[in-house]
């Protein structure tokens, strides 16, 4: 049996697995800008993400829509399409992926994905005020 044509990593995952831990680490990056993991997963991770960012930039409904709904979040689905991607002024390659060194139990090369641009955090004290 050969593997031509088939796209991604396993993970040693079932396939809803693979997907929850994707959406995971997608809400994980844009909630805190940038993480740490394995250079596997966040070379997995950056195709779906900067999909999902290109589609938080056209900003109107039907994407606010899809993007909520790939991310099973809300509040940070309409932080990406209002406060994130409008900051982003490229129009693809928005995640760095920085290798970072081997974890010290099994020796799996890590790295860091961020995003290229400065991401600035929109004060709640504004919000409060209104």
């Amino acid at each position: 049996m050969h593997r031509h044509g088939y796209k991604g990593r396993k993970f040693g995952r079932e396939t809803d697995q693979r997907t929850a831990l994707t959406r995971g680490l997608m809400r994980s990056l844009f909630k805190y800008k940038a993480i740490n993991t394995t250079l596997a997963k966040a070379k997995e991770l950056r195709r779906p993400a900067e999909k999902l960012i290109t589609l938080a930039k056209r900003g109107d409904l039907a994407s606010r829509r899809l993007v909520i709904a790939r991310l099973n979040d809300q509040l940070l689905g309409n932080d990406l399409v209002d406060n994130i991607a409008p900051q982003i002024k490229r129009n693809s390659g928005y995640l760095r992926i920085e290798r970072t060194g081997f974890r010290r139990g099994d020796n799996a090369e890590m790295a860091t994905i961020s995003f290229v641009d400065e991401i600035k955090e929109k004060s709640a004290d504004k919000k409060e005020e209104k």
